[in-house]
């Protein structure tokens, strides 16, 4: 198995035409064929790319919007207990107070009514020791009288009161 320099550079050139020939076929059938896809890949990866970017600002931008609607949300609230509380202590005095003024009210009005049934009471207690009076009177002096009948007087018209 001897190989001549011949040889070599046949198998060389053989080899070298060949490649020559695979290169000029891919180059003029599948080369334009080869580069579009692999700019449709280039492209679309782009474009996958540009589109996570997009949607990770537009995720962020929402964030950030939730963010700021919640603080409002936070500082709306505040708000508003503040606004309740103010709202129950102005009713919790104002209902103390009219429960005073009604006590009050109530109060004098109950002492007026005391007042009056005393004094009605005193009126008529009077009218009547008036009358026992008038009449225990004209009954002594419708009668002489010793000590005992005086006190037999007395016991039996003090009965006569108890029973009425």
């Amino acid at each position: 198995m001897n190989i001549t320099v011949g040889e070599i550079i046949g198998n060389f050139i053989l080899i070298a035409g060949s490649f020559l020939l695979l290169v000029f076929l891919i180059k003029k059938f599948a080369w334009g064929n080869i580069i579009g896809i692999l700019d449709q890949r280039a492209q679309k990866i782009s474009d996958d790319i540009d589109g996570a970017e997009a949607a990770r600002k537009k995720a962020e931008d929402l964030a950030q919007k939730r963010e700021d609607a919640l603080a409002g949300s936070r500082v709306e609230a505040v708000s508003i207990v503040e606004t309740a509380k103010e709202t129950a202590e102005k009713n919790k005095a104002g209902i103390l107070a009219n429960a005073a003024e009604e006590a009050g009210r109530l109060k004098a009005k109950a002492n007026q009514e005391i007042a009056q049934n005393k004094a009605e009471a005193m009126s008529s207690i009077k009218g009547e020791v008036a009358d026992l009076t008038v009449t225990l009177a004209s009954k002594i002096l419708s009668q002489e009288l010793d000590k005992e009948a005086q006190s037999e007087l007395i016991d039996r018209y003090i009965k006569q009161l108890g029973d009425a």
